[in-house]
Order: structure tokens, then sequence, then C-alpha cells
């Protein structure tokens, strides 16, 4: 079981894995990967993006 003090380590650990998935969809989109797909998957990337910038945000407003 996870400690408190263990549990922002992991999540930012999440969030920077997010943020390189997030990345690498990114460059597939770009790549012209998936065109049929290529307006809801521009539009999953910029609502995960939005998420993960709160998720951060909160993180860094709880260390505070």
């Amino acid at each position: 079981m996870n400690t408190t003090s263990e549990q922002p380590l992991e999540t930012r650990e999440l969030i920077a894995q997010l943020e390189t998935d997030r990345a690498w969809l990114l460059e597939q989109i770009d790549r012209g990967r998936w065109p049929d797909l290529r307006l809801d998957l521009a539009a999953l990337e910029r609502e995960l993006g939005q998420l993960l910038l709160r998720a951060s945000e909160q993180l860094s407003d709880q260390k505070q």
C-alpha cells in the first residue's frame, strides 16, 4: 500500500507518462496517421492536454 507521501510522486510520474503519450499522439496526427479519425483524435489530444494541465496545477497547489 502506498503512503500519502508517495502519492504525489506517483501522480507526477503518471502525468509525465501521459504527457509523453499525448506528444506521441500529436506526432502521429501531424504525420497524417488515421486520417479518418484526425478530428476526433485532435479533440482528444486537446482535452488530454487540458486535463494534464489542471492535474499539474492541482498537484502544485497541494505542495504549497
